[in-house]
């Protein structure tokens, strides 16, 4: 416990997840770029976020731009060169903050030149950095797995006769980790660039790169994703693996590691966590930006209810804590907008923006704001047909429902609109200007229109806005050990409109009321909970007076109305051992 709860810089601060091709294009070419990151760093200090996370700018094909990667340690043209990435490095450093790079470890490019080279021949020195099996005795490929994009896992290379596995694109062929020149080569990129002075990374797909090396078919399913994934998700040698990573490779640097790991259970959070066992810092919770998705297809939405994210929260808040370390966000670059999926796009979109950021703000486990979060961005609207989706898993879907199975174009477009990575994509909508200020020229994917509404520049001049908000809630956090360290605990769990949580550590308190929902909502608060905020005060509130007088009725243990997303935090002296 006393391990786990050791002060250390990356459970104190805030992350800010860029993604450079839709931050800020700085030569009008239509792309974003390390440059124009650079010229808003000023907005981030004043925003307050610690550290900033950069989505791949390695050189890559951009058949997943950029999480195909082609040159390990080398920038990709179009966002600029080496010397601007250490000139944006330096800056990054000078501000006082840290800078975090994606490390993408579980497959490269089909145009790495090492798997180039392991086309070339079996008896290639780079053959065995893949994996390679022979076809079933009928030809057929050696498993029924299923990638990601939804096709079979495995791609024939008929010089050779042998299929090759890729669990994303066939352009993403998976590296061998039981190769140890592969693991040696991994080491090797990652000291490259910690010798260059970054401060950490973000580990892309870490729970993938152990497999099952008898590779068996997966039982039926109707799943059309990770119909496998207990075959090639936390795998049989994962933990030595990342032991080896962190010997090896992290225990020599100041640095944080966080891993992004879908489909994990809390014991398998513990495991990659807890300090003692030398893996990694944290494990990304992935879980609650996925509580709309339906459990046997991604792409379709199922009803949910406040239960469930209650449910979510409290395995991840309350069962690691003592026992491990989190990341905890609601969106990022491969999901729909926060505002969007969690909140309301339209009358209330700023309200439920400041909700979701105080919901975000006052978990345990360290925040991540994706870029755009902060004013409110919402989901894209230029996703017409399929030829207007940029992103790969979005088109693969379409095709295997639409080409392949013969469903509605307009039924799978309308999932593909609500779920399609390109709604988080769309540029930074800097200001109202014809391409939201990201460019002067036609950019790589359409800016919102909504642009004249939700911009920085509008929110800075605002001192009610939702940026304003995130800035405020940010500085609070940064000044309470009970929101970093505090333990969870849900409250009113029976409501399904109202979530409600303390945060408790030493003698600090909090109490923490979400009304999520659009509607207005009654609250008579139970007698211990009286009796706390009777102790406490009214630390930031989303609607101003309104919440006062909330505030007040609740201390006198009266009903009181809750607006559509109205949301309240209270700080007080504990009263728990009195």
């Amino acid at each position: 416990m006393k391990t786990i709860m050791k002060p250390e810089f990356w459970k104190e601060s805030v992350v800010y997840e860029i993604y450079p091709r839709s931050f800020k294009d700085s030569n009008n070419d239509g792309i974003g770029d390390i440059p124009g990151i650079r010229s808003k760093l000023d907005y981030l200090q004043q925003l307050g976020v610690d550290i900033l996370w950069l989505t791949p700018v390695y050189v890559s094909p951009n058949a997943d731009y950029g999480y195909d990667i082609q040159e390990h340690r080398e920038i990709q043209p179009e966002y600029g060169t080496m010397d601007d990435w250490k000139a944006l490095l330096q800056d990054v450093h000078d501000r006082g903050m840290k800078l975090i790079m994606d490390l993408v470890v579980n497959h490269t490019s089909d145009q790495h030149p090492w798997f180039q080279d392991a086309l070339s021949s079996k008896d290639s020195p780079y053959r065995d950095y893949y994996i390679w099996r022979a076809p079933k005795d009928d030809g057929s490929e050696p498993n029924n797995w299923l990638s990601y994009v939804g096709d079979s896992m495995w791609k024939l290379d008929e010089n050779s006769n042998e299929y090759y596995l890729h669990s994303y694109s066939e352009k993403q062929p998976d590296l061998n980790w039981e190769n140890p020149k592969v693991r040696q080569e991994m080491q090797d990129m990652m000291r490259f660039w910690l010798d260059l002075g970054i401060d950490g990374y973000r580990i892309d797909a870490v729970n993938m790169i152990s497999k099952d090396t008898r590779f068996p078919d997966a039982p039926p399913s109707n799943k059309l994703q990770g119909n496998a994934e207990q075959f090639y998700k936390n795998g049989p040698r994962i933990h030595e693996y990342l032991h080896e990573l962190y010997t090896e490779v992290f225990s020599n640097y100041k640095i944080f590691t966080a891993g992004e790991a879908s489909s994990v259970s809390i014991e398998d959070v513990k495991l990659y966590t807890n300090p003692e066992r030398e893996e990694m810092n944290m494990v990304l919770m992935i879980e609650a930006s996925k509580v709309c998705d339906a459990d046997d297809d991604m792409w379709q939405s199922k009803d949910w209810s406040l239960h469930d994210l209650k449910e979510i929260i409290a395995k991840w808040e309350e069962d690691i804590y003592g026992q491990g370390w989190m990341g905890i966000y609601l969106s990022n670059h491969d999901h729909p907008r926060l505002v969007s999926y969690l909140g309301h796009e339209g009358e209330y979109r700023a309200d439920s923006a400041k909700m979701l950021a105080m919901f975000l703000l006052t978990l345990r486990g360290t925040p991540y704001i994706y870029q755009g979060d902060e004013i409110g961005m919402t989901n894209a609207e230029h996703m017409k047909t399929i030829e207007d989706v940029k992103e790969q898993q979005a088109q693969g879907y379409y095709k295997q429902m639409v080409d392949d199975k013969g469903e509605d174009p307009e039924v799978i477009m309308e999932r593909i609109r609500t779920k399609a990575r390109d709604n988080a994509r769309t540029p930074m909508q800097w200001d109202g200007s014809e391409h939201a200020g990201f460019s002067t020229a036609e950019p790589w994917i359409p800016a919102h229109s909504n642009k004249a509404e939700i911009n920085v520049a509008q929110q800075l001049e605002d001192p009610d806005s939702v940026f304003h908000f995130y800035r405020q809630l940010i500085k609070i956090r940064k000044d309470s050990s009970a929101l970093i360290y505090g333990k969870y605990a849900c409250e009113l769990s029976d409501d399904s409109y109202i979530f409600a949580y303390t945060r408790e550590w030493n003698d600090e308190h909090w109490l923490i009321i979400l009304n999520f929902s659009k509607s207005s909502t009654e609250l008579q608060l139970p007698d211990q909970l009286v009796e706390r905020i009777g102790q406490s005060e009214l630390i930031i509130a989303t609607h101003g007076d309104h919440s006062e007088e909330v505030a007040q009725a609740l201390k006198y243990a009266q009903k009181a109305t809750l607006h559509p997303y109205e949301s309240l935090a209270f700080r007080g002296i504990s009263i728990l051992d009195q």
